[in-house]
């Protein structure tokens, strides 16, 4: 599981503050709707929150998402 997530070769970092009560489909939307990819590629997409702090991380791990 966390071996896949070392072997992502892309790594998104999506700017502008996001909303950290999201959860995967709303991350996912972002995903999709913000940045026109796939949330399904083999990639790491990070989001920041209002607070620097707070970040969460979206990975599809091939039979489901793993939530950062």
């Amino acid at each position: 599981m966390l071996n896949e997530l070392a072997e992502a070769t892309t790594v998104y970092l999506v700017t502008g503050y996001t909303d950290m009560r999201k959860g995967i489909d709303g991350l996912a939307e972002i995903v999709n709707g913000k940045l026109q990819l796939s949330p399904y590629s083999k990639a790491l997409f990070l989001f920041c929150g209002k607070n620097s702090r707070k970040m969460k991380g979206l990975y599809w791990e091939g039979d489901g998402f793993l939530l950062l």
